[in-house]
């Protein structure tokens, strides 16, 4: 599995949690195969490339996760670093790369305050573009006053027809919980 992430972090932060996990060597050129955008700050995407003296050239980006998703590779994870509506450039959003590639997607949310809002809302936008929401992955947020069967709860009362997983919040061996394998599994199939 290659991912195209605009990664925030440095060459550490990626190894230990883009790459170690795949079973893949920490070295900068595995690093730049994986994720060849990434930002050290932990800005939107458009604003930490232009504190480099960067650009995010919008076809490259594009012509990257095709190339990726060509056989023989089987599957392309692709990051949306915070939000469909998050700029990559002076014109273009993750919404924009989404309905560009046209691939099924995963929306990752939290359990904190207004996290509803912001999921309902983004799902509107995505059902309007007619993209394709494989699943809607809650992510307990460390603290909220919301629990995370109240938040999937409420959500799925406005999105009943889209797949939810609950994902707690996981310590050592999370890749061994229920729920990874849950959402593995509508991932892949």
């Amino acid at each position: 599995m290659r991912s195209s992430r605009l990664y925030r972090g440095s060459m550490k932060q990626t190894g230990r949690k883009a790459i170690r996990p795949l079973g893949r060597p920490v070295t900068l050129p595995e690093i730049e195969l994986l994720s060849p955008w990434r930002f050290i700050a932990p800005l939107s995407p458009d604003t930490a490339a232009r504190r480099e003296g960067r650009a995010i050239v919008f076809a490259e980006l594009i012509e990257f996760c095709r190339d990726t998703a060509r056989p023989p590779r089987r599957n392309l994870l692709i990051e949306g670093v915070g939000g469909i509506m998050v700029p990559l450039d002076q014109h273009r959003t993750v919404l924009d790369w989404m309905s560009v590639l046209r691939v099924p997607i995963v929306l990752v949310t939290g359990t904190y305050v207004g996290t509803i809002s912001h999921t309902l809302t983004s799902l509107e936008v995505l059902a309007r573009r007619n993209l394709d929401i494989a699943a809607v992955a809650v992510s307990e947020t460390e603290g909220s006053a919301a629990s995370l069967a109240d938040t999937i709860t409420t959500i799925r009362r406005f999105a009943d027809a889209i797949p939810m997983v609950g994902i707690p919040r996981l310590g050592a061996g999370a890749l061994d919980h229920p729920a990874i394998a849950k959402l593995a599994r509508l991932i892949l199939t």
